[in-house]
């Protein structure tokens, strides 16, 4: 039998059972609306931590800032404007999701980095999804935070500046795991801007009409997957970084490069499309890395590579139509596509066994070439028999041989049968 005293005790026993097994049950987040006329920023202020804030579709004027984990969604897309003023969004928490809103009106210190959303530091596990983020100095600011998801948005930056003037579109410093899909970015300093962010996925962005698609350096271990970037200065500029991979990208019709990679080592550069740029590839400083089935095309230089760029894999690209198809700047041969060959447009060899390589090697440089570059004057008189009675000499003579891009396996054949779709894609330049 229980003692006396113990059984007066059991109720309360289990009365505070009670409350503490409710404690431990899961409470559903509560959803709070924000319609016309009402304040965004008292809602959230009144939320707690994993609420749902709903916003109706209007024009609110505030500048945000969220300090705990919840979720800010637009209904119909209504605008946030920051007035021209600090961050028009301001994000200091972890698991915070921002999706279908219209973010506009930052205000214009670069010094401050004011953007449309900025994500501060310890903002991990953010989601920004399905936002028009316009107007904005720096379209989102992403600071040492990571595991971050940016997807399906349109940024564009504040046009009439100078671009020197702007922000960039999305800015990474410090970040871990980011990943960074599906955007369309324009009107921006750099479409995408990376320092020091490793383990990062970019894929099926578009980013045009800035000064680079991307300027990324000192960061490692990244994916570069599936990006569009045309018309800006340059496409891809990959610096100071190793083990990357960049595949099936397409850079056209950029005033300078379609893809840099520029002290870059250890990294896969395969089947991306360069065409219409004033320099296809530009190549300095790069050791050990593959460049495999990439498709360069009607460029004005199909790659352009010095300092020191050596001890690389380059097999089975296609260089078709380039006005040169490399300028390469060195004291000696260096040979390409030592095992597979590569498809050189411009090749003039046979095939006598048929078995797809040419009988003699590709030599991509030769006196006529060196003489061009520094008379740009003699490609009036490229198509005259002079020319080609100098190049047939040259040949001739050992002692006026130019060092050069050399391919002992010469492809008969492109390895991209779909190659011609991308000829006549130029920068528009001034008649």
């Amino acid at each position: 039998m229980l003692l006396p005293a113990l059984r007066r005790r059991l109720p309360r026993l289990a009365a505070a059972l009670a409350v503490l097994a409710a404690c431990t049950l899961p409470v559903s987040a509560a959803t709070w609306r924000v319609q016309a006329g009402e304040s965004i920023q008292a809602a959230i202020e009144r939320a707690a931590p994993g609420d749902v804030i709903e916003v109706e579709r209007a024009r609110y004027v505030e500048n945000l800032r969220i300090d705990k984990p919840l979720t800010l969604r637009g209904i119909e897309r209504p605008t946030i404007s920051g007035g021209l003023r600090g961050d028009t969004i301001r994000v200091s928490a972890t698991d915070v999701t921002i999706e279908g809103l219209i973010v506009s009106d930052s205000g214009d210190s670069l010094r401050e980095q004011n953007a449309g959303i900025y994500l501060v530091p310890g903002s991990d596990r953010a989601v920004v999804r399905n936002c028009d983020i316009t107007y904005s100095l720096f379209g989102l600011w992403i600071e040492k935070a990571n595991d971050v998801l940016i997807e399906g948005n349109l940024i564009t930056g504040k046009r009439e500046y100078a671009s020197s003037q702007r922000g960039n579109g999305i800015q990474l410093y410090n970040t871990h795991r980011a990943q960074i899909i599906g955007n369309n970015i324009s009107f921006v300093r750099d479409a995408l801007y990376v320092d020091v962010s490793h383990d990062a996925v970019f894929r099926d962005n578009k980013l045009h009409h800035s000064r680079y698609g991307t300027h990324y350096m000192n960061a490692y271990d990244n994916l570069w997957e599936n990006n569009d970037t045309w018309m800006n200065r340059g496409g891809l500029a990959l610096m100071e970084v190793r083990r990357l991979t960049v595949r099936n990208n397409r850079a056209w019709a950029n005033s300078d490069h379609g893809i840099m990679l520029r002290t870059i080592q250890d990294s896969l550069i395969e089947n991306n499309v360069v065409a219409g740029n004033q320099r296809g590839f530009f190549i300095y400083d790069a050791e050990y890395n593959t460049l495999r089935g990439n498709t360069v095309v009607d460029n004005v230089v199909g790659v352009h590579l010095w300092a020191g760029s050596k001890n690389n894999v380059v097999e089975r690209n296609d260089f078709i139509f380039n006005r040169e198809q490399v300028r390469y700047v060195g004291a000696r041969d260096l040979v390409w596509g030592e095992k597979e060959g590569n498809h050189w447009g411009n090749y003039l060899g046979w095939d006598r066994d048929g078995d797809g390589i040419g009988d003699v090697p590709y030599e991509a440089n030769d006196l006529v070439d060196r003489l061009t570059w520094r008379h740009p004057m003699m490609k009036l008189l490229l198509g005259s028999p002079a020319i080609q009675t100098l190049r047939v000499v040259a040949q001739q003579f050992p002692l006026l041989r130019a060092q050069s891009i050399v391919d002992p396996n010469p492809r008969m054949a492109p390895n991209n049968p779909d190659w011609s779709q991308w000829r006549g894609r130029h920068f528009p330049r001034a008649q």
